[in-house]
């Protein structure tokens, strides 16, 4: 297998050098600097507005791709020593706008909103992204890995801007004040790129700056133009941001038996961001605290690996995709989520393992050159036989060619106790090579990769390589995948949920453009996934034959037929209380699943998605899906459902599997949010409530109030609660 690896690796390499592919020509927009400072109103009344360069021939991507939009846009672009300026137009055909909610950070599909790109670096592969909508609420957020995948794109990164609209007649304008600081760019670059993707809820028109292929996404940073400096761009954007935070609260839980009373905690900390330079940021933490991230959504578990859980905390998310984008989603050599967060070695449920202090270099060192640090210490927990591990990343990543690039990764976790845990290697250490594929129009995309890890007393068939490749040309998409992970591979502090496999997944679709019609999109797709254990032996087997549907009114059906085979290679507990299935036994099942969204414009919106066939020795019935009513701008009250009905045979007994979560998402304002949800799942016996009330009383500083309570729904009979207050503020020094 390590010889088929290198060879596919070379294949692979020869392959990317080889590509020669024409590219869409890219105009250019023009910035200079003005003297003059703004006043914040969104009106676009100063006269540097109208005297710069602009960007006024939008493009439709949805529904006639590359046709003239129903009402123009214009962007216009200025900066001074300290900011980035962008104004921006959106005539529309009256002033009835859809906006869901006041809550920073929102979604872009089904509301009126025009999001700016930024690839500061001109590398075609991470970019800077701000948004805006016609109640002045602001996103930021990122763009990795040339943003060919819906994955490639985040919210999570938070920063320092400012931003304000003003609502004409047919037309909505807004003002952006974007500081240098905020950016990370090289000093003596005289070319961005940058583009611009607006929805229009009154045609639903998608419309995007650049005449982007609706066989690519929105987001791609194939499809951007150049900005090109005028005038010299600022060299002294560094910056030192200091971010303390104090929180406190009370936690009581009842399942402990030796807790007789509530505990009261008191907690201090922060965080310091410094500019090392115009490319490079220092994230430093002491004592972190994350009470205030969302809890996670719960799921029905119907898997026999674990479950994806992702990201939310602030610290990990600049630049993430630099140590977290090595492999794939499921051969991932680093997920932070492992530091942090660990398992209980006697009840293996998540149990929390404080980090005491941390550091993260990230950036690029110049166009080419891109380098990230990690570094964290954690707390000790004898009583949970946690030590106190050290975790240590490294990544480097070096541009190729047009938008492609090589990567190297480190990963390193290392006990820093003095006593050997019974349950946890002493160290564990990962190392990984990575080529990722991208050209000039992404026809063609893909990655191919190669890691192994280091553990005590194991080094045989401890590596894992993979190689993805993908083709598209106007209505047909291919691609190619195949993976081996060997017996022996270990990254524990990645997410691996399975080993001892080779996996041969191709897949092919078709999507069909028909302009001015009820059906907008459609097209079949075939998927073909195989496992084999390192025997070559079937294990798992997926041919899965599907049909989507998009529609003029913005909403989408996706018809799916699956034939599945499953070779059981360990006992699998499936229904909690019954017979496990045993290691050995193999089972045909075939399941039939519908899944329909309907225009998240209108107040109110649904989802469904009903599931008909077998599941390893059971009929499965099941139905999920989720109703939402907005009440525009102020929030949204909507309920989400998941309900499987297992129908068996005797030893085994009728199954029934149910998951309901109610959600109030109000916005009092663009800066006072209350979320509440509740989630019933009598899969794990529990009935919880999460309460978050937000005030973001200055930009990226906050005070949070969070309550959680769990009741187990046999008796309702309380397990825990908390209630947690944190206030953090963001200083400029």
């Amino acid at each position: 297998m390590k010889r088929f690896a290198i060879l596919a690796l070379v294949i692979f390499s020869s392959l990317c050098c080889a590509l020669t592919l024409s590219s869409q020509s890219q105009d250019s927009i023009y910035i200079k600097k003005t003297p003059l400072s703004i006043t914040l109103d969104g009106q676009l009344q100063e006269a540097f507005w109208e005297d710069g360069y602009s960007a006024k021939n939008f493009y439709q991507y949805f529904p006639d791709n590359g046709k003239k939009p129903s009402h123009p846009t214009e962007l216009y672009f200025s900066f001074t020593d300290d900011f980035l300026y962008v104004g921006i137009k959106c005539y529309s055909a009256h002033n009835d706008y859809v906006v869901p909610s006041l809550r920073r950070d929102w979604q872009a599909g089904g509301s009126d909103n025009i999001t700016v790109m930024f690839d500061t670096f001109n590398d075609g592969q991470n970019a800077f992204i701000f948004g805006i909508n016609p109640e002045g609420v602001l996103r930021e957020g990122t763009i990795s890995n040339g943003g060919t995948e819906f994955s490639d794109f985040s919210v999570a990164w938070d920063n320092k801007w400012k931003a304000e609209i003003y609502k004409g007649e047919k037309f909505w304008s807004a003002e952006m004040v974007i500081p240098f600081s905020t950016l990370r760019f090289k000093v003596d670059s005289k070319t961005w790129r940058v583009g611009a993707y607006r929805f229009d809820s009154q045609t639903n028109e998608i419309l995007t700056m650049l005449n982007n292929p609706n066989n690519q996404g929105i987001t791609n940073l194939a499809f951007m133009k150049h900005m090109v400096w005028k005038d010299p761009i600022p060299k002294n954007n560094k910056s030192i941001s200091l971010i303390p935070f104090v929180s406190a609260g009370i936690t009581r839980d009842k399942e402990d038996l030796t807790e007789t009373s509530a505990n009261t905690f008191t907690k201090v900390g922060g965080d310091v961001k410094i500019g090392v330079t115009t490319g490079l940021n220092l994230d430093l933490t002491f004592n972190p605290d994350f009470s205030q991230v969302e809890v996670d959504r719960q799921v029905t578990d119907l898997d026999r690996f674990e479950i994806f859980l992702p990201e939310r905390r602030q610290f990990f998310i600049e630049n993430a995709d630099l140590f977290n984008s090595f492999g794939n989603s499921r051969i991932n050599p680093f997920f932070s989520r492992r530091i942090g967060i660990a398992t209980d070695t006697t009840t293996s449920s998540r149990i929390e393992n404080p980090i005491l202090v941390g550091a993260r270099l990230t950036g690029k060192i110049n166009n080419d050159w891109r380098v990230g640090l990690i570094n964290m210490q954690t707390q000790e927990d004898k009583q949970n036989d946690l030590p106190s591990f050290n975790y240590t990343v490294a990544a480097v990543q070096r541009k190729l060619f047009a938008r492609s690039s090589v990567g190297l990764i480190f990963v390193n976790r290392d006990n820093f106790t003095n006593f050997e845990s019974e349950t946890l290697d002493s160290f564990n250490r990962v190392i990984g090579l990575d080529y990722n594929l991208a050209t000039k129009d992404n026809r063609w995309n893909g990655k191919a990769f190669i890691h192994k890890s280091f553990t005590p007393d194991q080094n045989t068939d401890d590596f894992a390589h993979g190689l993805e490749l993908n083709y598209t040309k106007g209505v047909l998409q291919l691609g190619w995948n195949h993976q081996y992970v060997g017996e022996n591979y270990d990254a524990q502090t990645g997410f691996v949920p399975r080993t001892n496999y080779f996996r041969i997944n191709p897949d092919v679709r078709l999507n069909f453009i028909v302009a001015n019609g009820t059906i907008n999109q459609h097209g079949p797709g075939l998927e073909y996934n195989l496992f084999l254990n390192k025997d070559l032996v079937r294990t798992d087997e997926n041919i899965d034959l599907s049909y989507s549907l998009s529609f003029e009114n913005n909403s989408r059906l996706n018809i799916n037929a699956s034939k599945i085979y499953t070779l059981l290679t360990s006992d699998f507990e499936v229904y909690a209380d019954q017979p496990a299935l045993l290691a050995g036994t193999d089972y045909d099942y075939f399941q039939v699943r519908l899944n329909f969204r309907s225009d998240r414009r209108k107040p109110f919106s649904y989802s469904i998605n009903p599931t008909i066939g077998t599941f390893f020795n059971a009929r499965l019935l099941a139905l999920s899906g989720n109703v939402n009513y907005r009440f525009q701008p102020y929030g949204s009250i909507g309920i989400q459902t998941n309900i499987n009905r297992l129908i068996l045979e005797a030893p085994f007994e009728t199954t029934n599997l149910v998951l309901i979560g109610p959600r109030v998402d109000i916005t009092f304002s663009r800066k006072i949010f209350l979320t509440t949800f509740f989630q019933f799942n009598n899969q794990i016996e529990n009935f919880n409530i999460n309460a978050r009330l937000q005030w973001r009383f200055a930009p990226v500083s906050d005070f949070f109030i969070v309550y959680t309570d769990n009741y187990n729904i046999d008796g309702f009979i309380n397990r825990n609660k908390s209630l947690v207050a944190k206030f953090s503020y963001w200083f400029n020094i």
